[in-house]
């Protein structure tokens, strides 16, 4: 089943679905099945095309994006922790001079940091396994604390390695500590995936769902066809096979 789910979730970029229906169209082609052939490729060209489109790419990714609503820091409930989830890793606003959580609307840990300055929760929990030598959770406590959260309030979850672990071992931290009631912090497109699986580790969740990015705007921003609209309508299918995978228990 692994195996099954690893090959639904590779094939789920636009662009390798469609080599391999090309393939599938060069393999009738050979076969004499010519108007087939040609059907498949247009096809499989049109597919990806489609999902270049940045409205197309945004509507898709819509679907996941918007189950949860964006709230701010003070409507949130008190909960016994905050939960971050590692996954964005690249944190370019260390490099000013002054960082303000207030006005980093698409980090996750500006996101816990707020949830925390509005006393939500007295611990975070940043989640995040081994990577390039460390631990991500590592990364991450070392650029929370730019944002004015004290090493003593973090907790750090270093050995998960996809988002089923990321629930598991951060309830156990917050069962140690007492409690269930979590304010799950990760992407909007993650959220659903994420939500479910803290639920399944028993988790009394609350979204604090983080938009990646700002959309564009204008005609030409729409719907030109753009390598970047491409990239995160994978993204969304990927979230998509994602999910299902976890709901079938893969």
């Amino acid at each position: 089943m692994e195996a099954l789910a690893s090959i639904v979730v590779s094939l789920s970029y636009p662009p390798a679905l469609s080599a391999c229906v090309l393939a599938v169209a060069a393999l009738l082609w050979w076969l004499r099945r010519r108007h087939v052939a040609v059907a498949l490729a247009v096809a499989g060209i049109a597919w990806s095309m489609l999902w270049s489109i940045p409205s197309a790419s945004n509507a898709l990714r819509g679907v996941l994006e918007q189950r949860y609503a964006v709230r701010d820091a003070s409507a949130l409930p008190r909960a016994d922790a905050i939960v971050v989830l590692g996954g964005g890793s690249n944190y370019a606003w260390l490099d000013h001079p002054d960082v303000d959580p207030d006005r980093l609307h698409s980090s996750r840990l500006a996101a816990g940091a707020r949830a925390w300055h509005a006393g939500k929760a007295s611990k975070i929990i940043l989640s995040g396994g081994a990577v390039g030598g460390t631990t991500e959770a590592r990364r991450m406590a070392a650029a929370i604390q730019r944002l004015g959260v004290p090493d003593e309030a973090l907790v750090l979850e270093e050995r998960s390695r996809d988002t089923r672990d990321n629930a598991r071992y951060s309830m156990a931290l917050t069962g140690a500590q007492g409690g269930r009631k979590v304010l799950l912090v990760t992407s909007a497109l993650h959220m659903p995936r994420a939500a479910l699986q803290f639920c399944r580790a028993g988790a009394d969740v609350t979204a604090v769902p983080v938009p990646e990015g700002r959309p564009s705007t204008g005609l030409r921003a729409q719907y030109l066809p753009s390598r970047r609209a491409l990239w995160r309508s994978g993204r969304a299918f990927k979230e998509f096979a994602a999910l299902v995978a976890a709901w079938i228990g893969a």
